[in-house]
């Protein structure tokens, strides 16, 4: 049986949330805080994460840098706040998907069997490794490096990289990137798109990458640019 994690500090939500998950064939661990989310994660290795950004000893943001650092596991960040700046934090952090409180368990259990349908499709990349010039991305693993050098990217900017890269030259519009990276049920918006491709390029640029560059086109969105086509 699948595993999910929930944290938060509310003990009615999480009741709620794990009668949910049972009906949808998770087994359900709780955890009240931070640090007792941190225990359990490493303890159990869930599938997917249910986490709440104001709790006790330490916050969600923190327990999802720390995940991150170990594992592209699957996290929906739950807020009683929405601002922008708080859901695009969380989502630079790693977390896949954002959503404010009062909500619905079923529509959270919605974004669950999205992210999961994602998770499958997928995994149908397995076994392919792209190569280009000094670039290589290897969707087995979800490893990228620079002149074998390991570039520590989320999942999804990994993602981001492969579909460019995947068809270089060719521009994608923001929303095509949301609706095939995040699905047509994502409740975000392009600015998310921004964001990681803001990020994934801090990380690359710490690299020499003559031959090939993301490029921004202007009020259109993203292409995987190369010199020579012939590469």
């Amino acid at each position: 049986m699948a595993l999910m994690l929930i944290a938060d500090d509310n003990r009615q939500i999480t009741s709620i949330l794990k009668e949910y998950a049972k009906s949808e064939g998770y087994d359900a661990k709780i955890a009240y805080n931070g640090v007792e989310a941190l225990d359990l994660y490493n303890m159990y290795n869930p599938d997917i994460i249910l986490l709440d950004v104001m709790m006790p000893q330490m916050d969600g943001f923190e327990v999802c840098r720390e995940i991150r650092k170990k594992s592209n596991v699957p996290i929906i960040m739950i807020t009683a706040r929405g601002e922008d700046f708080e859901r695009i934090m969380g989502l630079d952090i790693g977390a896949d998907d954002y959503i404010v409180k009062p909500f619905s368990p079923g529509e959270v259990m919605a974004r669950v069997r999205a992210i999961m349908r994602r998770i499958g499709d997928n995994e149908q990349k397995n076994g392919q490794i792209l190569s280009f010039d000094n670039l290589k991305i290897n969707m087995d693993d979800y490893e990228v490096t620079i002149d074998n050098n390991n570039i520590s990217l989320t999942k999804k900017e990994i993602e981001i990289l492969w579909t460019l890269a995947n068809a270089k030259n060719k521009v994608f519009t923001r929303d095509n990137l949301l609706n095939s990276l995040w699905g047509y049920d994502y409740y975000g918006d392009n600015r998310t798109v921004d964001s990681h491709i803001k990020r994934l390029r801090s990380k690359i640029d710490e690299f020499e990458h003559d031959n090939w560059d993301i490029k921004t086109i202007w009020g259109v969105g993203y292409k995987f640019e190369v010199k020579d086509d012939e590469k």
